[in-house]
Order: C-alpha cells, then sequence, then structure tokens
C-alpha cells in the first residue's frame, strides 16, 4: 500500500483508507460489532492505515467510535483515527443542527478519546459548517486540543471556500473531506484549486457514489427504505437512473479490457487527480476491501483518462 502525505504538518496515510460510517447507519442495517472489527483488522493487514469515523455516526451513541477504538487496539499507535464534531446530538434529526461552540468540541472530543480508547485524535474534523460559531472560533477552539496533545492535526468537512481561509488563518487546516467521485464533481471548480494554492490535503468520502461504482447490484432509489441514504439520490431517481447505468456499463467495459473492476477503475481515477487525495470508500465486505486495496496499486494512462472523460465528462445525471 503506498503512503500519501496531505497538508504540510506530517499527517502521512495510506492512499486508500476506510470509511467506517456504513457500519452502524445509513446504508441498511448495520454490521454486527464482530463482523466490524474483522473488517477494520483486515483492512490493516492489506496495509490500511487511515480510518475515518464521527460522533454522529450510529446516531450519536458512540456506537461507530467504540468499534473502531476496539478494532485498532492491538495496533493503535500504527494507525491514523480521524473522527468528527459539529451536530447537536439532542436535536431530532441530529444531522439538522449544528453545534460547534467551543465547549462542544472539547465535550465530543473528550467523548470520542474515551470511545476510541485513546489518548490523542490524529484528525479531528469539524463535520459541518455551523452558521453561528464563526470558522475562527473553531480553529481556535481546535488548536487549544493540538496544543494540549489530545488531538494531532486539524480537518474540515464538507466546507466552503470562506471558511476554509478563515480557519486556515487561525490553524493551519491540514485535510478537507467532501464527496468526490467520477459521479460527483462539484468540487472541482473552486475547492480543489483553493486546496492546492493553501497546500491542504483532500479525502474524498463516497469515493464509489454511494454504491453506484461498484460490481454490485445496482438499484433505484425505490428498492431502498427511507432510512437508507440511496433512497434519497438523485442519481437514482427515474431518467437519471437509467442514464447513469448505461454509464457504468461502459466504464465497467473500460476497466475489464483492463484487467480491473469498475471500483478500481473509480479509485484510480480519484488516486490520478493529485498525489495529496487519499479516498475512504466504505465496505462491510471482506472481498470488497481487499478489491478496493488494490486499486492503490493501478495507473491509468492518459489514454484511460481520455476515455473515462469521455464517458462521464461533468459527473453523474443528477446531484448527490
Amino acid at each position: 500500500m503506498h503512503i500519501r502525505t496531505l497538508g504540510t504538518q506530517g499527517l502521512e496515510v495510506s492512499a486508500i483508507g476506510l470509511g467506517t460510517m456504513g457500519m452502524t447507519m445509513a446504508y441498511g442495517p448495520g454490521s454486527d460489532a464482530a463482523t466490524a472489527v474483522a473488517t477494520i483488522r483486515r483492512a490493516r493487514e492489506l496495509g490500511i492505515t487511515h480510518f475515518d469515523t464521527a460522533e454522529l455516526y450510529g446516531g450519536g451513541t458512540g456506537s461507530s467510535e467504540r468499534l473502531l477504538g476496539e478494532a485498532v487496539k492491538p495496533f493503535r499507535d500504527e494507525v491514523v483515527l480521524a473522527t468528527k464534531f459539529g451536530f447537536d446530538m439532542t436535536a431530532d434529526p441530529v444531522w439538522a443542527s449544528a453545534n460547534s461552540r467551543p465547549e462542544n468540541i472539547r465535550a465530543v472530543t473528550e467523548n470520542s478519546l474515551r470511545h476510541l480508547q485513546t489518548d490523542h485524535i490524529d484528525v479531528l474534523y469539524q463535520h459541518r459548517p455551523d452558521p453561528d460559531v464563526p470558522a475562527e472560533e473553531v480553529a481556535g477552539a481546535v488548536k487549544e486540543l493540538i496544543d494540549a496533545g489530545k488531538v494531532r492535526y486539524f480537518g474540515l468537512s464538507s466546507a466552503g471556500a470562506d471558511d476554509i481561509r478563515r480557519a486556515h488563518a487561525v490553524h493551519p487546516v491540514s485535510v478537507l473531506q467532501s464527496e468526490y467521485s467520477l459521479f460527483e464533481r462539484a468540487v472541482e471548480a473552486e475547492i480543489l484549486p483553493l486546496l492546492h494554492e493553501l497546500s491542504i490535503g483532500f479525502v474524498p468520502f463516497s469515493p464509489l457514489g454511494r454504491g453506484f461504482l461498484t460490481a454490485a447490484e445496482i438499484k433505484p432509489a425505490t428498492a431502498y427504505p427511507d432510512d437508507d441514504i440511496r433512497s434519497h439520490d438523485q442519481r437514482r431517481q427515474p431518467g437519471n437512473f437509467e442514464a447513469n447505468v448505461a454509464a457504468v456499463e461502459r466504464l465497467t467495459d473500460l476497466a475489464a479490457a483492463r484487467g480491473t473492476t469498475v471500483s478500481q477503475l473509480a479509485l484510480a481515477w480519484l488516486l490520478a487527480q493529485g498525489d495529496d487525495i487519499a479516498p475512504i470508500p466504505g465496505t462491510r465486505n471482506a472481498q470488497r476491501l481487499a478489491e478496493n486495496a488494490q486499486a492503490a496499486d493501478i495507473a491509468l494512462t492518459p489514454e484511460d483518462l481520455t476515455r473515462i472523460a469521455e464517458i462521464l465528462p461533468d459527473g453523474a445525471h443528477g446531484s448527490r
């Protein structure tokens, strides 16, 4: 597994990481604890060193962080643990109410340290911008935690250009996390150029189009229950769905001609967008985990990239 450097503060991660959200929420019934722990430990055997979770995952119960903390206990010092703050966990629904007040950041960090069974968090992200708390205050609160040795690197998630600049002016932002894939390209216009300007690394979440860019059976939105994130995805709605299926079929043919899977092609495409990009595909399946990890060794040719651009020049039909 190749290692990539994100930002200029020393953060090093495996080129392919593992997102753990789907183990406890958003994609149907979560994994049982034993399966989740086994998947995370298998990821480490495959060379993956970058594991992503959040206070929010598991509905704010800490279940995702606890699973991750238990899984990495035998090799904690060999991996990068990333988690996030930024929601009012007493709200209903929790994702509808932000809370990035400094006192909440401090409280969430103490909870996360306990759940993860560690004395430091490698990357602490603000999960979403908080309209009631200036970016400078958020950065200042995280800086205090870094100075105290409880956090190593500061990250932002799904932040806009203004928030990134303002936070970065108070304390260096090592990494931004946002959705980016062959399907979702919104960050290309303004955000990626800004990250390059400020030397901030990038961690794409949902790099496989929320499961669309895989060899698994692709289903329309109506095939999923309301509590599954895919049921609300415009890319799976009538009209968009059929057009996106056709695009994935063409990508699958291209991947097969190269001896790879469409998932590997999609991840290799992301890695080819810059040496400071390290996606975090999520999976509960050991076979898919190995498949994703192998994508780090695939080097796409200029001809491959041209063909991919012809198939999906601007991303998917429909937005996230």
